[in-house]
């Protein structure tokens, strides 16, 4: 992949997508920036068609198959968000396929991908054994895989995102991203940085499963369990020679690792401020700013409010 080409690439894949998904706003948060004294932005896209960013990447992707590979029909592996979006832009745009999800998928997403047209098929209980299996299968079957996050059309897709935050925010001193694959805080780095090397980004995980931050002090993508968590959109371990594993230990400046409870009470914190349903991954890019808030006062912070898309009962756990 040529990294040097990736802002360029993600300024044509917001031309490309514009008709198909929603600019999320980024709202001002009154609460968050009295609690901390910085100025806190929430970019919210668990406003998103779907409920999730991941429609930016799923579809600028799969704009971006040829006619033949259309025909052939497409193959996608996630924990949710990532099969609804890849579902949606399918159905929008004529194309069929089948979605394999881990056996421990949250009902809701589950839900979701399938009121958005696709059919759900289930294997495996980690992220990447899931992954595996819908590769074999695609190419099986003569079809494409669409990968959630080790594809570059995919990171230019998700990087729209920070195209727009630049667009609403003239000053971004840092932005908090939740990261599993890797493949929002790439692009969202990836552009920030080209037009503000000066930007910290700021990289967020659970301890549960930090398989990223992990991979990026030993050098190399490691093979490492990962326990239940509420961030089930970052859960699970990354496929060997990810190409965001470059980008991200590249474009981001800090790692912030966060517990199960610091997850929930960051959560709890937003739907009681902002009246708004966030899921479990949104939580973990708070909690990592609530963490090391100290270190921000006065700035201008953006969080990816990555989804909304929480099943009832992790939410009752929640609440």
């Amino acid at each position: 992949m040529n990294r040097d080409r990736l802002p360029a690439d993600i300024v044509l894949a917001a031309n490309r997508i514009g008709p198909y998904i929603r600019e999320t706003p980024l709202d001002y948060s009154p609460y968050f920036s009295e609690l901390t004294g910085a100025n806190v932005f929430l970019k919210l896209d668990n406003l998103q068609h779907t409920g999730s960013f991941k429609l930016r990447g799923a579809f600028n992707k799969v704009l971006s198959l040829t006619p033949d590979e259309r025909k052939a029909g497409c193959v996608a592996a996630s924990s949710g968000n990532h099969g609804a979006a890849i579902a949606f832009a399918m159905k929008k745009l004529g194309v069929t396929g089948v979605i394999f999800v881990p056996e421990q998928t949250s009902t809701a997403k589950v839900d979701g991908i399938r009121r958005a047209g696709g059919e759900v098929r289930f294997f495996g209980t980690d992220g990447l054994d899931t992954e595996m299996h819908a590769r074999e299968y695609a190419v099986e079957n003569g079809m494409i895989y669409l990968s959630p996050y080790n594809d570059e059309q995919v990171i230019a897709g998700q990087g729209v995102c920070g195209v727009e935050i630049s667009r609403q925010l003239t000053q971004v001193d840092a932005v908090f991203i939740a990261v599993g694959g890797g493949g929002l805080i790439s692009g969202v780095g990836a552009y920030l940085k080209s037009i503000n090397p000066a930007v910290e980004v700021v990289s967020c995980q659970p301890s549960a499963s930090a398989v990223m931050t992990e991979s990026v002090k030993a050098g190399e993508i490691l093979d490492l369990p990962s326990e239940p968590t509420l961030s089930d959109g970052t859960a699970g371990g990354i496929e060997a020679n990810a190409i965001t594993f470059d980008i991200c230990r590249d474009v981001t400046d800090r790692y912030v690792i966060v517990t199960e409870e610091q997850i929930a009470d960051a959560m709890r914190a937003f739907i009681d401020s902002h009246h708004m349903l966030l899921e479990g991954a949104a939580g973990v890019a708070i909690a990592g700013f609530l963490d090391v808030a100290e270190d921000y006062k006065g700035k201008n912070v953006v969080i990816v409010v990555c989804g909304g898309n929480i099943s009832r009962e992790t939410l009752k756990q929640v609440i």
